[in-house]
């Protein structure tokens, strides 16, 4: 069977992507199940196991778009997307189309459908985050998949405006006193708002099933009214997508969106492509396919220049052409529009990257998993290594070496029932640093913060000192985040003196973890506070009389920090279930020690075993547990082989000739 354009060059490369993950969660449990049944699993082993499980089932890809009116945008989402449909899925007829922001993903429990959050919600100051987990509060539309038609029909909805005078518009967001920028009025002096703020498409498209998310976002006006989007949703999108008109170049409202919306935002980790559409207005049967590569190799350049960027991120192609070859199987035409350069970065870049980000942390766990698991094998090779040394004095000796055997085992046993009393004095100490460190980090903390920002914004125009305001708020949260620091340090000392103390004074043989450090949190909200700072600028001083406004902004501002600081909080209990997982594993080992110490002098005084078959059946564990660990090296570097052989498959993958053609 033939695989079609679209497949070669986009779908099968992620949907084999997406396969592997799904193989590599399952190669995970196995090994999971393994480590239960060697008994080398535990609280900390099934926290980090779980971890690495929903990272990488949860490995989502958000590739936005971005555009004024009329640049092609959603047919540009339906020749990427949605050609196997043989028409078009998202509206792109003349005019406006997309009037709210529209996500396309896939949700297994919900049935596919378009859901639409009304637009009334913006005079509340609640985040779309926040009405996403209302689901009462949405209109769902429900759409037959195998239906083109019927998927048309049910996308067209995002397209539905109503009109509002202007005091609601000003509620809304679409109107700001004595801007430019506000919409016409019609002759009933009402103006036409979007009738939806946030669509959801509910779609089970192969690339949304395997994780991708696509972000299709409305123009200049609708974008700003929205503070979630530029403050959140663009600059934690993977790949963003930056969509100009060869026809037009670089507009007046498009050099807003990208300095104002896109360019700042040093806290964004995604790709960021400039795609110029509609090369197909370029092209002119009196001129040669070479005079054409010339036009749109300058407008490449310009475009480059204007946005001050390199020339290889700047793409041209013809979307409505892309879609219309890939529909009629045309390979000449598909080729002229050179959809295909497209593709390829997005696979090669975008996908490669992430691969990279979630190969190392991947890695990284599977090493942290190794070494607790090898940690386990030492404890239980020192202790049957003791008990070998200890038997085998034993042999032809009297039964009064027997006797003092048992005698050392009872002292060390009483030894050990003191060590239990200090390492609960430990766990209080540190359960009561994790919880000041948790107060630290709460929603309530930040929020507090938040607050006082808010109450600084409310009913004034901006000021110098509001943006000053908006940094000390940011200064006071990045405290937060030292104080937790203090914590976290004050915890691991705890573990350093208390681990050395219990190897000297109860022959433990614990390792200190390694001190957990905060920086990169830290340079995350000096990143997102540099990035934001231009909300708090004149560009936005007209709006800051709307309350409607100035909540939604702040709590999009939450919702930014909200990952933030609930990623330290989870780092600070994983580094303190991994201190106390060493203590809950020794403290087993050790009692089952004893007990087997005991019950083996027992056993030989009552001449129910012999000495030497003993030390046989010991030795033989010995032997096992060599064997043990090397299964355990096996089975991980069997992961990390997985791991690397996927990012081969992504590195050979990549498009040699189209990377030197965007390049030049």
């Amino acid at each position: 069977m033939t695989v079609s354009i679209e497949r070669q060059s986009f779908n099968q490369r992620f949907d084999l992507y997406g396969q592997w993950r799904v193989e590599f969660a399952k190669e995970l449990q196995v090994f999971s199940d393994w480590l239960e049944g060697k008994g080398l699993r535990n609280d900390s082993t099934m926290e980090r196991l779980a971890r690495l499980q929903e990272k990488t089932l949860e490995d989502k890809l958000t590739v936005a778009f971005v555009a004024e009116f009329s640049r092609g945008k959603s047919e540009m989402i339906n020749a990427l997307f949605f050609s196997s449909y043989g028409r078009r899925i998202m509206p792109a007829s003349a005019g406006r189309t997309t009037m709210c922001p529209t996500e396309l993903a896939w949700d297994g429990s919900h049935a596919p459908s378009v859901r639409l959050l009304p637009i009334e919600t913006r005079k509340l100051s609640a985040s779309v985050a926040d009405w996403k987990l209302k689901t009462a509060s949405w209109y769902s539309i429900p759409l037959n998949a195998l239906s083109g038609d019927s998927v048309a029909a049910a996308v067209e909805r995002v397209t539905e405006t109503i009109e509002v005078d202007i005091a609601q518009a000003k509620q809304l967001g679409f109107w700001v006193d004595d801007s430019e920028d506000n919409p016409p009025l019609n002759e009933a002096g009402l103006l036409e708002v979007p009738k939806w703020r946030h669509a959801i498409i509910n779609f089970p498209h192969p690339l949304l099933k395997k994780g991708m998310v696509i972000l299709d976002t409305p123009g200049l006006n609708a974008i700003g009214a929205e503070p979630e989007l530029t403050i959140s949703l663009l600059p934690q999108a993977h790949a963003v997508l930056f969509i100009l008109g060869a026809d037009t170049g670089v507009t007046r409202s498009d050099l807003r969106i990208w300095q104002e919306l896109l360019n700042p935002h040093v806290d964004a980790t995604g790709m960021r492509l400039v795609v110029l559409n509609k090369i197909d207005t370029l092209w002119d049967s009196l001129t040669s396919k070479e005079e054409h590569q010339a036009e749109i190799r300058k407008q490449r350049q310009s475009t480059a220049q204007i946005l001050d960027i390199p020339l290889n991120q700047v793409i041209a192609i013809s979307a409505q052409k892309a879609l219309v070859a890939k529909i009629s199987k045309d390979e000449a035409l598909l080729r002229d529009s050179s959809v295909r350069q497209l593709e390829s970065v997005l696979v090669d870049t975008l996908l490669g990257q992430r691969h990279q980000l979630l190969n190392r942390a991947l890695l990284s766990g599977l090493e942290e998993l190794r070494t607790d698991a090898q940690q386990l094998l030492t404890v239980r090779l020192r202790d049957l290594t003791e008990q070998i040394q200890e038997l085998g004095n034993l042999q032809g000796k009297n039964s009064a070496a027997r006797r003092s055997i048992r005698l050392r085992i009872a002292r060390e046993r009483k030894e050990f029932d003191h060590s239990v009393n200090k390492i609960l004095g430990l766990r209080a100490a540190q359960n009561k640093l994790l919880n000041q460190g948790f107060q630290q980090l709460g929603s309530k903390a930040v929020k507090s913060e938040l607050n006082v920002l808010l109450k600084g914004l409310q009913g004034k125009i901006l000021t110098f000192g509001l943006q000053k305001l908006f940094f000390e708020t940011f200064d006071r949260l990045t405290g937060l985040l030292h104080a937790t620091q203090t914590i976290a340090d004050q915890m691991h000392q705890l573990s350093i003196d208390a681990f050395a103390g219990l190897n000297t004074e109860f022959g433990f043989s614990l390792q200190p973890p390694e001190p957990l450090n905060l920086a990169l949190y830290v340079q995350d909200l000096e990143k997102i506070a540099q990035s934001n700072k231009g909300q708090f600028s004149v560009n936005n001083a007209l709006r800051f009389t709307s309350n409607e406004f100035n909540e939604r902004l702040i709590a999009s501002l939450a919702m930014r920090l909200r990952p933030v600081f609930e990623a330290v909080a989870n780092e600070l209990e994983l580094w303190s279930k991994s201190s106390s997982a060493q203590l809950d594993v020794q403290l087993k080992e050790r009692r089952h020690s004893f007990l087997s110490r005991s019950d083996t002098i027992e056993r030989i005084e009552k001449a129910e075993i012999d000495l030497s078959e003993r030390l046989q059946e010991l030795n033989g564990h010995v032997d096992a547990l060599a064997q043990l660990s090397a299964q355990l090296t096996e089975r991980t570097q069997h992961l990390e082989a997985s791991l690397n052989a996927m990012l081969r498959i992504l590195d050979d993958g990549k498009s040699a000739p189209v990377a030197a053609e965007l390049g030049s």
